[in-house]
């Protein structure tokens, strides 16, 4: 925990400066969700195909999941979603004329989350 997600369209590669974004989120979860450095695990998953509307060109998706342990505050959550959606802000260069939606959701791990380490 917190076990991160960030799902991008592949023309965005290039311009993502994934590693810089995975580190400042980090300190953004310790900052407002008090969460452990040593906790934050985050994954890059880029996606091949983007469709919006009825379109198939011109458009690119970022969407953040962050699953943490049950008991933050919804204020917490939101404050947590509007800081991911600002450090992608910093961290991403969109090409002219792409239509980019970026997106973050924050949400209760199950409780039947478990993990292991070796």
């Amino acid at each position: 925990m917190p076990q991160i997600t960030v799902d991008y369209s592949a023309p965005l590669a290039e311009g993502f400066d994934r590693r810089g974004f995975a580190l400042a989120l980090h300190d953004t979860v310790v900052e407002i969700a008090a969460a452990k450095y040593e906790a934050c695990k985050t994954q890059f998953r880029a996606t091949e195909d983007t469709t919006v509307g009825r379109d198939t060109e011109g458009h690119a998706i970022v969407h953040v999941t962050l699953g943490l342990l049950a008991g933050r505050t919804d204020e917490t959550k939101a404050r947590l979603t509007e800081a991911v959606l600002e450090t992608l802000r910093r961290h991403l260069k969109v090409a002219d004329g792409v239509a980019l939606h970026a997106t973050a959701e924050v949400r209760d791990l199950d409780p039947s989350y478990r993990r292991f380490e070796s």
